[in-house]
């Protein structure tokens, strides 16, 4: 959840400045003027900052998930506990063919994990305290192998491409549709001038209502992926343990220690609409899945 979120919130920051700057100097009111009748040149530019926000976050991923938690990366292990945290991800990460990511650890009272970066050479795996303190060493174990798994797969990188793409139809479908309201209250008078700070208010109105939705495509890609990372978890650190250390967490409630607000977007509950802005599947559905092999 606390990747999901964070990438989230920094691509969507970035993604409205990106749109404000683009305001303010016109692009896309020059873009949608030079498109022609099939908007392709909208399309284009849409594409350039949709995408190109969402490469930004992902850049950023590792530097903002470490400002975010406060997390403190372990360079050289300092006692027996952080030995045995550091040695466990070199071997996890070895049997899953990628470079050693940095370790870090966060002060939280809440069981909690992530993985995220850039590229599976250069990631970062993180640990709450309280994730520590609850689990044994081998739920930890297979906890860490769920992480490493994400970063084998690429899931960092996939969840960009699909949030780029997500952004650029969000940006695309704003100004189209701001344009058309904003003709049709104005009664399509000329527009010389370039459009008003009417069009501005509606396309970013638009903008943040279309990426609400859009959302939903992203989170299904979280919850699709967590059964990936689970049988990920599963073969680094043995099936038991993953079901275990699933069991264990799921008597957290879900709690990832952030403001209730973030989570998902301030929605709770694992069923109806709520369940399409879900980041990670029902703990109960992920142990069926490992149970089931």
């Amino acid at each position: 959840m606390l990747r999901i979120v964070l990438f989230l919130l920094t691509n969507l920051a970035i993604m409205l400045v990106l749109s404000v700057v683009a305001s303010i100097f016109g692009l896309d009111r020059w873009a949608y003027a030079h498109s022609g009748i099939n908007l392709a040149g909208m399309l284009v530019f849409c594409a350039l900052f949709g995408i190109g926000g969402s490469l930004i976050s992902l850049l950023l991923s590792k530097t903002m998930a470490k400002m975010s938690v406060g997390a403190q990366v372990i360079d050289q292990p300092r006692n027996a506990s952080e030995q045995w945290l550091f040695n466990t991800v070199a071997q996890h990460a070895k049997n899953a063919g990628i470079g050693m990511p940095e370790i870090a650890v966060y002060e939280a009272p809440e069981m909690n994990a992530f993985a995220t970066g850039a590229s599976k050479n250069h990631a970062l795996v993180a640990v709450s305290t309280g994730l520590l303190q609850s689990m044994n060493r081998d739920e930890v174990s297979a906890v860490l192998g769920h992480e490493i798994s994400h970063v084998a797969n690429g899931d960092m990188v996939t969840l960009a491409l699909i949030q780029g793409v997500v952004n650029t139809f969000v940006m695309f479908l704003a100004r189209v549709l701001g344009s058309v309201i904003d003709n049709a209250i104005s009664g399509n008078r000329d527009r010389e001038g370039g459009y008003g700070i009417g069009y501005f208010v509606i396309t970013m109105v638009l903008q943040l209502v279309l990426g609400v939705l859009a959302t939903m495509i992203v989170m299904w890609f979280s919850r699709w992926r967590e059964f990936r990372a689970d049988a990920g978890g599963a073969q680094l650190g043995g099936r038991a343990n993953m079901i275990s250390a699933l069991r264990t967490l799921s008597g957290d409630h879900g709690d990832t220690g952030l403001p209730k607000a973030l989570v998902a977007f301030g929605i709770a509950g694992d069923s109806g609409i709520a369940r399409l802005f879900m980041s990670h599947p029902p703990i109960a559905e992920r142990i069926a899945a490992l149970q089931k092999g």
